[in-house]
């Protein structure tokens, strides 16, 4: 028998090594329900991309936009379960779960991005807990520029909202349905353009992001600068699936999503005054509500909805307002 030239054992050891890099390759999903112009998704994949690039590769996020792979309910059963490794949920949406999910849904709780930082800031180590206990780890969050008010006509008084088809996307925007006498109707972002223009809403608070996002100006005309609140996205991934990784590459992802954290929250309020511009150039008039709505807003919603959730969500939740008024 002939021995193999040197051509040909060169030829098996590339493509050995080949084979070997390829199986220490780890590829993930991450789905999110927004759109991949929108600039969470943005953030997330440049998260993506910074963890490719900090672990030579080693790491591959493959971001699934716009409920792609998972609509925007499922995700986070999706990342417990290990359908997804990693994925991208609205934390408010998961309150029924567990009240401290809808911290940041509270009205007039936390109105601005400093005051929604502290809050933050006052909610994460509960919320790092609890996720945790469900085989998940916190890898960020990010904030929506506050939530205003989106309306087919003007209005003076809440009263002038009763009866109107209101979109919910969250136990605590179906609330505040119930106690400004509207019809709640849960939609979720990747549904919102479709219920406008067949009726299915016409009324609904939301940030400037979805509200352009989603071409909200198409079908109504009146945008009330509330900044009622500032509800979180989190980037969330599946405990074992990052225990799996080996050092570099789990300090790779830490390293990315605390930048990703970060450059998130600046971007958010870049946003909010980019997009409420853009609504208006689109041709919806951008109103500062009176003084007198607002403080019938925080009577007949806020103050109500923060002393039902302190008894529901104690001994936690208490203990997350006090820390962030202290």
């Amino acid at each position: 028998m002939r021995k193999p030239s040197l051509s040909r054992s060169l030829s098996a050891l590339v493509l050995g090594t080949a084979a070997f890099h390829a199986s220490a390759q780890t590829k993930w999903d991450l789905p999110t329900g927004y759109p991949a112009s929108n600039f969470h998704t943005e953030n997330i994949t440049q998260f993506a991309k910074d963890v490719d690039a900090a672990s030579a590769g080693k790491l591959k996020i493959n971001v699934h936009a716009n409920a792609s792979l998972f609509k925007a309910p499922e995700i986070k059963r999706a990342v417990q379960g290990g359908q997804a490794q990693a994925g991208e949920i609205l934390l408010a949406n998961y309150q029924n779960e567990w009240e401290v999910f809808g911290t940041d849904g509270l009205p007039f709780l936390a109105s601005g991005y400093a005051e929604a930082r502290k809050l933050y800031a006052a909610q994460k180590p509960v919320l790092e807990k609890r996720l945790n206990s469900q085989g998940l780890m916190l890898l960020y969050a990010v904030p929506w520029p506050p939530q205003g008010l989106y309306t087919k006509k003007p209005i003076a008084a809440l009263a002038d909202l009763k009866g109107v088809k209101w979109r919910a996307y969250s136990p605590a925007t179906a609330r505040i349905g119930d106690l400004i006498q509207a019809q709640p109707v849960t939609v979720q972002a990747a549904e919102l353009a479709q219920a406008m223009a067949t009726g299915v809403v016409d009324t609904f608070m939301t940030s400037g992001a979805t509200g352009y996002d989603t071409r909200t100006f198409e079908h109504l005309k009146y945008y009330y600068n509330f900044q009622a609140w500032l509800p979180k996205n989190a980037v969330i991934i599946n405990k074992q699936a990052f225990d799996a990784l080996d050092k570099p590459t789990q300090a790779a992802v830490a390293k990315a999503a605390a930048d990703a954290e970060e450059r998130g929250w600046k971007a958010s309020e870049a946003k909010d005054a980019e997009y409420l511009g853009l609504l208006k150039k689109n041709g919806m008039e951008i109103i500062e509500p009176s003084a007198a709505l607002k403080a019938e807003l925080r009577k007949v919603v806020g103050e109500p909805m923060l002393s039902d959730w302190l008894k529901k969500a104690a001994p936690e939740g208490p203990a997350i307002v006090e820390a962030y008024r202290k």
